[in-house]
């Protein structure tokens, strides 16, 4: 992973961890499969919402609406190959 996809992959997984008041452990343990929407009760659709206009603001990216399907928040992976796209290209 390059140094711009890691530092984006932190940025997510710090955002996750403030917006959802998860722990920062339990936010670590995350990995390419880990399951979000659905599996995190904290990730409901206000909880989408706030982070994805977090994730905008901390990143400088723009996410469109129509970019927002339930896909993109299936797995940490997906979030995060989403946000490094947004960010590094």
């Amino acid at each position: 992973m390059s140094d711009g996809a890691a530092m984006v992959e932190a940025t997510v997984r710090a955002t996750l961890v403030d917006i959802l008041g998860i722990s920062a452990s339990r936010a670590a343990a995350f990995d390419e499969t880990t399951p979000l929407f659905g599996a995190l009760p904290e990730l409901d659709s206000m909880a989408v919402a706030t982070l994805l206009t977090e994730l905008e603001d901390r990143l400088g990216i723009a996410i469109d609406d129509d970019e927002i399907d339930v896909d993109l928040f299936e797995t940490f992976g997906a979030l995060v190959r989403f946000a490094v796209g947004k960010a590094l290209n």
